[in-house]
Parts: structure tokens; sequence; C-alpha cells
């Protein structure tokens, strides 16, 4: 008999739903920076206050059995990502008024706390909807098509930004209406996966061998920290993204400050080019290669190697920070780099979420995971403003790389099935 996990066509909702949960991301952690760079916010209140609106995917364990124990994880997907559109529609008409910062922030927290629940409900359909090879072929189409939603965030979107910044000559007009388009295009995400988003959780947890019983939040948490070698697995997540937290959120000033304080001096549109198209392209080949990797594989054999793949890029912003290149083409190349770098490599740390959070509560437990990445994103970004106007572009950047050293160290203690991911053949 043909199982529902047979019937849910994956090609139709996976690509969208995970679209759905990485767009919110990037306009509240990604494009928000570039927003108050352009709207006249300092290094150092983008760093600090942009960082903290990491802290819903922080504490998101402490209301992730709520997700785990009621309802559905379709029926929570859809009500966070309707209320995301909604959020996103009143940030754009706040900007013009004159308390913009202070409100935007308020409301960029809703839609946090909104897309985190829809993260952990998207993530736990994910696990529940998929067979276990279903879910390692699909970790790099699920990975690229997030990441994907973060480069339209950085590249569409900040594109459509500068266009309307050069029609109307006014940044606060132009983010705007940004803002506004952003609300709409969630609004048609949230519709679409109420249409083909399949109702596989309800049959699937009908007919799981095992019993799912109703455990206490006690329960679910205590489970997560007796795993084995949970504090390697901890020190891990915290650290692995380390030097990555920092450059998020310091790279978009270094490509727009002008050239007299050590940046780029490009456009908002020529930043939403770069992103928006070759760096698509080599996020999309590297994610695609990255889970085809591991499926064939087995994560032992990649880790180590896509490791490597996602942090030697920074490389290449030492360069740019230090011999300031005229032509644009070399800041394509190292964009080009670092998108397949991080597409490539991001799907192994991913997979180790995943193998830490298999077994009972695993929704649950994978988000108490996320919630620790979240933590070693933040804490970071929140320094890396003052970091950044203490050192100049140039050491901030080799101090980012040399931050990236404790989580290649950590990777090599960490103890794992080598064969964990790789699909099985009869």
């Amino acid at each position: 008999m043909e199982t529902s996990k047979t019937k849910n066509q994956p090609w139709y909702w996976i690509p969208f739903l995970n679209f759905a949960s990485g767009l919110p991301y990037a306009i509240i952690i990604s494009v928000s920076v570039i927003m108050y760079k352009n709207l006249g916010i300092s290094n150092e209140d983008i760093g600090i206050y942009t960082s903290l609106l990491y802290l819903p995917w922080v504490i998101k364990p402490l209301w992730s059995p709520f997700i785990d124990l009621f309802s559905t994880k379709r029926n929570w997907f859809l009500v966070m990502q309707l209320l995301i559109s909604i959020a996103f529609l009143v940030v754009g008409f706040t900007i013009p008024v004159s308390n913009f910062f202070i409100l935007s922030l308020a409301i960029f927290w809703v839609a946090a706390f909104a897309s985190a629940s829809n993260d952990v409900a998207s993530d736990g359909f994910y696990m529940l909807a998929l067979t276990k090879d279903q879910q390692s072929f699909f970790l790099g189409i699920r990975s690229t098509f997030y990441r994907l939603a973060m480069l339209t965030g950085n590249g569409l979107i900040v594109i459509i930004a500068g266009y309307f910044e050069q029609l109307y000559a006014d940044k606060t007009k132009a983010w705007s209406y940004t803002m506004i388009i952003v609300g709409l295009i969630m609004t048609v995400l949230t519709i679409y996966n109420y249409f083909l988003t399949p109702k596989t959780e309800i049959n699937s947890l009908e007919t799981e061998s095992q019993p799912t019983p109703k455990v206490s939040f006690g329960t679910v948490f205590s489970s997560f920290f007796q795993k084995k070698q949970i504090g390697i697995a901890l020190s891990f997540i915290l650290l692995f993204r380390l030097g990555e937290s920092q450059l998020l959120k310091m790279l978009t000033p270094f490509l727009i400050d002008d050239k007299a304080v050590g940046g780029m001096g490009l456009l908002t549109e020529d930043v939403g080019i770069i992103y928006g198209t070759f760096g698509v392209l080599a996020l999309t080949v590297g994610g695609i290669l990255g889970g085809i990797a591991i499926s064939k594989n087995g994560l032992g054999k990649w880790m180590l190697p896509m490791i490597l793949a996602m942090h030697l890029p920074i490389i290449g912003f030492i360069l740019l920070a230090h011999f300031h290149p005229t032509s644009i083409y070399y800041i394509y190349a190292v964009v080009i780099a670092e998108q397949f770098g991080y597409g490539f490599g991001f799907a192994a740390f991913m997979m180790y979420l995943i193998y830490l959070a298999d077994g009972e509560s695993k929704t649950s437990h994978y988000s108490i995971a996320t919630g620790f990445m979240a933590l070693g994103m933040m804490l970071p970004g929140m320094l890396s403003g003052y970091i950044q106007e203490y050192l100049g572009y140039g050491n901030f950047f080799i101090w980012v790389f040399l931050a990236t050293i404790p989580g290649l160290i950590l990777s090599q203690f960490l103890n794992f099935p080598k064969e964990f991911g790789k699909k099985q053949t009869n």
C-alpha cells in the first residue's frame, strides 16, 4: 500500500516552504542592516540592535514544545507566515515617521518571533513528511532554497530599494515601498503553501509504529542535554559560525561605505545586483552539490572539506579590504567564491544538527540545537560594529578569518556515524 510519504510530491512544496522560512530571516537579519545603514544609523547601533533580533531564534526552544504538542506543524507555519506578512506591511508604513528606528525594530521583533516559530514548524514538518533517505537527498535543495530566499532579500529586494532610491531621490520613501512589497511577497508565499503543502504529518503520526505521548517541557529539555558528547556538540554549534556572525553584520557596510573610510563605495543597487545574480547561481550549485555529496558518501567524508569550503573564501574579503581594486569584477569573484562555499559547506553543518536532533521529540531537539546556533550568531554580531570600528575593515576581516578556527578544530572531535546521511541502497 502506498503511503502518504510517497505521495506528497516534495518537489512541489520543499522549495517554497523553505523559501518562506529564509526570506523573513533575510529581511530581519540582513536587509535591515542595509536599510538602517542607508537611513543614517551608525555601525555600532546596527551591530547591537540588529543582532538582538536574533534573540527569538535563540530562545525558541522555550516555546517549541507547544508546536510539538498542540495542533499540527502545517497549521503553525501557515499562521506564522500570515503574521510575518502583516508585520512587514506595517514596517513599510512606519519608516516615514520620525521615530521609525524604535518602531520598526519593535515590529521586526514581532516578525522575528513569528519567523522563529515558522522555522520550528517547517523543520518539524520536513522531518515528519519525509523518510530519512529523502531528508538527506533534499537537504541540499532545502538549504539552497532557504539561502536563495536570503539572496532574494539581499539581491532582488535590495535592487528594488536601490532603484526606488534613484527614482525618488528619497531613501525613506524607497525603503517604505520596498518593505510593503516584501509583505506582499510573503502573502503570496503563504497562499501558495496553504494550497500546495500536504497534510502528510497527520497520516504519518497516525501510522507511526511508536506512540507519541504528551511529554513535559522538562522531559524534552533534559533528554536533549543527556545526549552523548553534548558538551563538545554544543561548543561546536556555538563556535562554528563565530566568524560568519561578524562577517554578516559588517559585510554590507563594508561594500557601501566610501573608500575614504575603508569601504568599497558601492551603490545600494550594486550590492543587490552582485548578490542577486552570480551569487544566486553559485549558491544554488554549491547547495545542490553539498546535498548530493553527503547523500552519496555520508557526512563523515565531507565534514572537513565542506567546512574549509565555507570559511576559506573570507580571504577574498581580506584582499578586497587591503587592496581596494577598482574593477567591480574582483568583488564579483569574491562573492561567487563565498556563496558557492557557503552553499556547499553549510549542508554539512545542517546535516549534523539533524543527526543531533534524531530520536524522540526531534522537532524540539532540532529547535534547541538551532537556538544555540542563533546564540552563536547573536553575541558576536552585537560586538561586530565596535570591533570593526576599532580594527578598521582590513584587520577586521583578518580577525573574522581567525575566528573560524575554533569551530574547525572542534569539528574533528565530533562523534557521529560516518555514513550518516548516505542514501541507503537495497
